[in-house]
Order: C-alpha cells, then sequence, then structure tokens
C-alpha cells in the first residue's frame, strides 16, 4: 500500500524486499493512488529492487477508488508508470509481457464509450506490451465481454464473504468465465477494520476463523494447475489488520488496532506454503515450530468504545488458532488458563490443531516427545482477555524462535 510508505528511504524498501524475498515472495505489487509524492516513492522501490538483484519484482495495481478515470486525460498518470518502467530490469512480468493490476475500475471509461474500450485505449493502444489483470468487481459471469484484459484478479477470493470455511467455488466461477485467460488468486490471512462513520466509516471483519492463512494456501495448493499466480493481501494494509510485514511507515489512523499485534509469525507459514505451491510437493520439515494466532478479546464482551463492535462480530470465534511443524511424532499441547488440550501421537508435518478460550488467561504451547519438551512456546504478551478496552478484533500472532 503505498499510501502507508510515505516516510519510507530507500532502505526502507531495500528492508522490506529483502525480508520478502527471504520468505518466498517473488515481488510486491504497488497499491498506487495519485498523490504527487507517489512517483518518487516508486522510484526509490526500483533502486532498491535494482541493487537487490534480479530476483525481486515489481508491478503496479491502480486504485481506481481514488485515481479518476472519467476523461481521456485520466489515462495519463497511469500510462506515465506503464511507459516510464516496462523496460526496468525489475519489472513485473507475465508472458513476457508487464503485468498490470488494478483495485476496482469496472465502470472507469477514460471517455470512451465504454469501460471496455476505455481500457484498451489506456493500457494497450500505443502502449508497451502489457498483460492486464484487473480486479473488476462484477459478476464473474461478465469478464467474457471485456477484450481488454488477458485476466482477473480476484480479490475477494481472499476470505469467505459469509460465515463459511474457504474454498475453491469462489475461484471457479472466475476461472470459467476467464475460458483460459490468467487468473489470479488472492490469499489473505485476516480482515478487521474499525473505523467510524466520522473517518472511514468501516467497521467489520470477515471470517477469519479455521486458520484461514494456511486453509486458503492450502485450497490454492491443491489447484494450483488453474492458478498459475496468487498474490498475498497484504504486506502492509494496517487499516484492514490484513498485514503479514512489520508495522511500519504510515499508518492510516488505524493504531488502536495495529500497535502491539504483530503478524510476522505469520511470514513463515507462508514461506512453507509458497514453496509447496511453486514446487507441488510439500516441503520437508527440519525444525520444530509452533506457529499461533488468536484475537485477544471475547467476542461478546462489551468495550467502552463509540465505535462499537464490528459488522458480523458474532461470526469470530473465541478460539486458538495454532500450527505445528513436526520433524517427528510428538504429543503437543495448547494451554491458556483452565482450557487445556492434548493431541496425542501427532505424526510428522504440519498439524493445525484449535483451543476455546474463554477466562482471563495466558496462552502457551508445547511440543513434547518421550515426556520431555522440544519446544515450549509462552510468547510476551500473548494473553486473552473477558474486558476489553476497544472491539479490537485483530490477530496477535506469534511463532516460536527459528
Amino acid at each position: 500500500m503505498m499510501g502507508n510508505a510515505y516516510p519510507y528511504t530507500v532502505q526502507n524498501w531495500a528492508s522490506d524486499i529483502a525480508l520478502a524475498s527471504s520468505k518466498g515472495l517473488d515481488g510486491f505489487v504497488l497499491n498506487m493512488g495519485t498523490e504527487s509524492w507517489q512517483p518518487g516513492h516508486v522510484a526509490d522501490a526500483f533502486s532498491a529492487a535494482q541493487s537487490f538483484g534480479s530476483n525481486f519484482s515489481l508491478g503496479f495495481s491502480f486504485d481506481m477508488t481514488v485515481m479518476p478515470c472519467t476523461s481521456a486525460n485520466d489515462s495519463t498518470l497511469l500510462q506515465s508508470y506503464i511507459t516510464k518502467y516496462s523496460n526496468h530490469s525489475n519489472v513485473l512480468q507475465f508472458n513476457g509481457k508487464m503485468l498490470i493490476s488494478t483495485f476496482s475500475g469496472e465502470t472507469c471509461q477514460f471517455g470512451q464509450g465504454s469501460v471496455d474500450a476505455g481500457w484498451t485505449v489506456t493500457v494497450k493502444t500505443g502502449m508497451p506490451p502489457v498483460h492486464f489483470i484487473p480486479s473488476f468487481f462484477v459478476d464473474p459471469s461478465m469478464l467474457g465481454n471485456y477484450q481488454s484484459i488477458d485476466g482477473a484478479f480476484n480479490w475477494n477470493g481472499g476470505w469467505p464473504q459469509t460465515q463459511s470455511n474457504t474454498s475453491f467455488a469462489t475461484d471457479q466461477p472466475f476461472i470459467s468465465a476467464l475460458a483460459g485467460k490468467t487468473y489470479l488468486g488472492a490469499v489473505s490471512p485476516w480482515f478487521f477494520t474499525h473505523y467510524s462513520p466520522q473517518t472511514f466509516n468501516k467497521n467489520w471483519i470477515y471470517d477469519f476463523d479455521n486458520w484461514l492463512f494456511s486453509s486458503r494456501w492450502e485450497v490454492l495448493i491443491q489447484n494450483r494447475e488453474q492458478v498459475p499466480i496468487v498474490e498475498v493481501i497484504t504486506w502492509n494494509d494496517y487499516g484492514e489488520s490484513h498485514y503479514i510485514g512489520p508495522i511500519e511507515g504510515s499508518q492510516p489512523n488505524s493504531q488502536a488496532w495495529v500497535n502491539g499485534f504483530d503478524h510476522q509469525g505469520w511470514l513463515d507459514i507462508m514461506e512453507y506454503y509458497i514453496t509447496y505451491y511453486k514446487t507441488g510437493s510439500a516441503p520437508s520439515i527440519s525444525q520444530d515450530r509452533i506457529f499461533l494466532w488468536a484475537k485477544l478479546y471475547a467476542t461478546n464482551a462489551t468495550a467502552p468504545d463509540p465505535i462499537g463492535p464490528p459488522k458480523d462480530a458474532n461470526w469470530a470465534e473465541d478460539m486458538l488458532w495454532a500450527q505445528f511443524h513436526l520433524t517427528n511424532t510428538a504429543d503437543l499441547t495448547l494451554t491458556c488458563g483452565s482450557s487445556t488440550q492434548t493431541f496425542s501421537s501427532v505424526p510428522a508435518g504440519v498439524s493445525k490443531q484449535k483451543l476455546p478460550l474463554s477466562n482471563d488467561c495466558n496462552i502457551s504451547a508445547n511440543i513434547t516427545r518421550s515426556g520431555s519438551d522440544a519446544v515450549s512456546f509462552a510468547p510476551a504478551g500473548m494473553n486473552f482477555s473477558t474486558s476489553p478496552p476497544s472491539y479490537n478484533f485483530n490477530a496477535f500472532v506469534a511463532a516460536s524462535p527459528a
């Protein structure tokens, strides 16, 4: 999210690129707006990527909820980015063409007679070769009407839009409608936003239960032959609580539910699944690890918070979500106060377990073999409470040391 990178220097970009690359990501897609400072920051990002080497790419996702697109002149800003970076050594490519995406844009006509004509003139006519994969929020059956697109990004596919588990049923209509064009799949770990009507007026959750990040990756891996590209939503969207990178840059007034809720514990889970997705084979586990995440406050508790609980708050279970990476068979334990569960003789590999949370307690987990702890993990600050200071449904994420 470029808007959250306002204070970034080249060194900030370099640090993020190095961290992301080390976890298996092949690039960043930059969510672009219209602020006058953004072109300079994009140049910094490409400079950092170029210094890093040829293995990390940068692409563009034009945010059409903020970028104007009614007149022919509105094409100019988008075209300036495409023209400037189309031949850059680090530009994101697919099938030998510069990959361009959007957030929204399904009503943009750019002064032409239709949406399809508008996008054709903007990204195709007289432009460098572009592989255009927008995220149009339309019924997928309409995708066949757009000759300008080379594929589609199903942004909402990252989360169940109802109280349900993630499944490939949300992807299949897009794939069918695209009829062989490129399908870009979405994966995301969480969604909670808590803005008042006086600010962004966004206060809701999507269903993030049932190990969403891992479960969504597993769905995409099972169908990897139909999903040639996956986009992780997001590296740094703090306002919607689905960031996986460090909390840095400038937050969009989301400090109340973001500060103290680090998500980097998800990075090593992501690395495991990225390898699995790229190779088609489950990676071997070389070290016992414990990954834990949960919202820290009871769903039905009352908080002194004038904004009120988020829409669909009742979807969220009071549950600890755990993922164990095991080198050999082991006994697993999850504990929070009087709530405890032991899972015996769990085989080597990845094991997902959960623990109900009901009383104020401190969370811990263990991997045990032959009566001795191989890993004992009690993350500092991971404490469940029935007396929330606000309606904070963000996730606290922790990973045992690598």
